[in-house]
């Protein structure tokens, strides 16, 4: 699963998901790619899902790019635990997604096994998603 190697600090705040996606919001290496529409906090056993799923449909066609990583880390607190004593361990890791990123892109396929991988990949994502082709979005389309 996709976890940083080492960070600066163990623990962080929460912050909040305001606005849209500067940057990330545009396809950069493959023809097809898979847009997030909200906001959301994706895990990286999902990104993984999303990963398998899509790797799986393709059989080892064509080229993957994961556009997101999860580099914020998310406490918890131990079950049945009195409020205080200090901020919980770190349990998993999260990217944060603002609406308009892209997630996943693809390469090396047809249109149709493009759309039926992302789509597989979709369902295994907390949000809802959309479907780009590099020549509609820079025609407009």
């Amino acid at each position: 699963m996709f976890m940083p190697k080492r960070v600066k600090y163990r623990k962080q705040h929460r912050g909040r998901r305001r606005g849209v996606a500067t940057r990330g919001s545009t396809i950069a290496f493959g023809e097809f790619a898979l847009q997030a529409v909200e906001p959301a906090w994706i895990t990286s056993r999902q990104i993984e899902a999303a990963r398998v799923a899509t790797t799986r449909y393709l059989k080892r066609g064509g080229k993957m790019w994961i556009r997101v990583f999860p580099d914020k880390p998310v406490t918890a607190k131990p079950a049945e635990t009195r409020m205080g004593k200090g901020k919980g361990a770190p349990e998993y890791w999260v990217a944060v997604v603002k609406p308009g990123r892209i997630l996943i892109e693809l390469e090396g396929v047809t249109r149709e096994r493009a759309k039926r991988a992302l789509t597989l990949a979709a369902a295994k994502l907390p949000i809802k998603t959309r479907f780009l082709v590099r020549d509609e979005v820079l025609a407009g389309g």
